[in-house]
């Protein structure tokens, strides 16, 4: 029935149904990569890897691989709080790394458009896009005219399909993994019976907000929106952050504030995996890093959100590609490097991830086929209704997002502020 991703055996159910820092400044255009070649002449490859969950069944992979080819290969995992100011520091000092993560779209244009990324359309439209569900492969296509300013292709490949929702532990807040809140109303009122606490970073602020707006836009409205078509200040978005507002008039907001920072996502998730925090908003991403956190932990659940009082659309999570690597195309051995990504995609590897890591594939059949724990049950919900859009936000607005809703919950900005600073940000780089 595919491959059993629980690390003790616990009951299963078979069901896929699915912190940033802005880069600033310019790259430098020339130079050499990192990867070196021993006196004998054999190819070494450096792997820079921004994920904390993935990192011991990467190196794992990259060790079998070694057996496997002869091809030596670095795993250097500076941390997620560490991973895009090491990447800048690379790029400008053109010692870029063989193969690097890739991360939200935002965050790793200024590398594409600076050529330290290989476009990998004809390989993949040589049959590499098997190993791919047409949704991830979509997420992580750049088209013409994109508002970020990328060339048209594809610069990345992903391992993982993921999804946004709520990380919650029942023995904090009562709530039960089969009977979760119905609305965002219910999920407050129950947070706020037990006198539980909820958190999300600044960083992650931008994709609940697009999450909750979609119980009053379509996905073609929250795109035309993201570029600079329809005004931010549309009903969907006010309700959007009017949520936030509800949260902390109930007190169930954490420290009354939303946390910001370099490391701000990491320390979040650290609140939740180290029992403190009753609810937390994250991505199925945050279940791997909970299985290294503190695997022994496992009684708490993940749920999509839920709907808004007076929706008029069900509430559809943000879809992005996931874990994944991109390729330097001036490294010293891109053939040898283009080699290693093609097999970490592999189902063989894919099936590695899942199992070691608790990460959602993106490989098509083990997708539609693959056990998964409880913990990942909400998550893998939210992905046969995700929104697959090829948009994203641009720079200015994701960190006008960030900002403005910390002003909001401090009570330094009403939403109708917020709203129109965000569309200043949009109408800045529209």
């Amino acid at each position: 029935m595919g491959t059993n991703l629980s690390a003790r055996g616990a009951r299963r159910r078979t069901i896929i149904a699915a912190g940033s820092l802005a880069i600033v400044g310019a790259f430098a255009l020339a130079g050499c990569s990192s990867s070196e070649e021993s006196a004998t002449g054999d190819v070494g490859l450096t792997f820079m890897n921004q994920s904390r969950g993935q990192e011991a069944a990467l190196t794992g992979l990259a060790e079998q691989y070694t057996k496997k080819t002869g091809v030596k290969i670095t795993i250097d995992s500076p941390g997620p709080a560490d991973y895009l100011p090491k990447l800048q520091a690379k790029a400008q000092s053109r010692s870029m790394p063989d193969i690097y993560s890739s991360f939200e779209a935002t965050q790793m244009a200024p590398f594409y458009k600076a050529g330290w990324a290989m476009d990998l359309s004809s390989e993949l439209n040589a049959g590499w896009n098997k190993n791919f569900s047409p949704a991830v492969l979509k997420m992580s296509t750049f088209e013409e005219g994109n508002n970020l300013g990328v060339k048209p292709g594809v610069y990345s490949v992903h391992w993982e399909t993921q999804t946004y929702g709520f990380l919650i532990n029942p023995a904090l807040t009562g709530m039960s993994a089969k009977k979760p809140p119905a609305t965002t109303a219910a999920f407050i009122d129950a947070l706020a019976a037990k006198g539980a606490k909820f958190s999300i970073a600044a960083s992650q602020t931008p994709n609940i907000i697009q999450a909750l707006a979609s119980n009053w836009l379509t996905d073609a409205e929250i795109a035309a929106t993201l570029n600079g078509k329809s005004s931010w200040k549309q009903d969907g978005w006010r309700n959007a952050f009017q949520f936030l507002v509800d949260l902390k008039k109930a007190g169930v907001l954490a420290n009354n504030s939303i946390p910001g920072g370099q490391d701000d996502h990491p320390n979040v998730e650290s609140s939740f995996f180290t029992k403190s925090m009753g609810a937390i908003f994250d991505a199925a991403p945050g279940v791997s890093v909970g299985l290294r956190t503190n695997p022994e932990f496992e009684d708490y659940f993940s749920t999509g959100l839920p709907k808004a009082p007076g929706s008029v659309h069900e509430p559809r999570s943000p879809g992005i590609p996931g874990k994944g690597a991109v390729i330097n195309p001036r490294g010293k051995h891109p053939k040898e490097a283009l080699a290693f990504v093609k097999w970490l995609t592999e189902p063989e590897q894919q099936a590695v991830f899942a199992k070691d890591a608790r990460i959602l594939p993106s490989n098509p059949e083990l997708l539609a086929g693959t056990d998964i724990p409880d913990q990942l049950v909400g998550f893998a919900a939210g992905v046969k209704d995700m929104q697959v859009m090829s948009t994203t936000f641009t720079p200015d607005v994701n960190t006008a997002i960030r900002a403005e809703s910390q002003r909001l919950v401090l009570g330094e900005a009403t939403v109708d502020e917020v709203l129109a600073n965000i569309q200043a940000a949009q109408d800045r780089t529209s």
